[in-house]
């Protein structure tokens, strides 16, 4: 796989903090962003809000992803916890088209992905993790939307 067909753009950077509901309203009372996805996560322990400049998501639009622990074994608090409870930018996520083939093509080139076998996540999307080390000490996300 070439470079340049490895990612399509950057879908999301994560925000982590200890109440999404009231990171949600921050961002929309003070940028004028909406909420465009919303759900729970128990898999990952999480609540996720994905948030927009735009009430309707353009397919290149870089999103925010407002997400806190629904339990204190998720990785989001043992995040916030590792960072004193302290809210921050936890992750980014790179949108990709075929995340079968980016993950081979980057284990070939080794890169360390922290899932056998993609997950499901937010919105249906099939996800894994660049672990930080391959990263450069940045927490990657490979996302794909759902064919439709």
């Amino acid at each position: 796989m070439d470079n340049e067909d490895l990612f399509l753009c950057i879908d999301h950077v994560a925000y982590a903090c200890p109440d999404a509901d009231a990171a949600s309203k921050y961002y929309q009372e003070n940028f004028g962003w909406h909420e465009i996805h919303r759900e729970e996560n128990p898999e990952q322990g999480v609540c996720e809000i994905m948030m927009a400049p735009a009430a309707t998501l353009s397919p290149d639009m870089t999103q925010v992803q407002v997400m806190s622990p629904l339990n204190d074994e998720s990785t989001v608090a043992k995040w916030l916890a590792k960072n004193n409870g302290r809210a921050g930018l936890h992750h980014m996520a790179w949108r990709v088209d075929d995340i079968d083939a980016v993950s081979a093509t980057l284990r070939e080139r080794g890169m360390k992905l922290l899932y056998e076998e993609p997950k499901l996540g937010t919105g249906g999307n099939r996800i894994n993790f660049m672990h930080p080390k391959s990263g450069q000490g940045v927490l990657i996300e490979l996302t794909q939307y759902p064919k439709n």
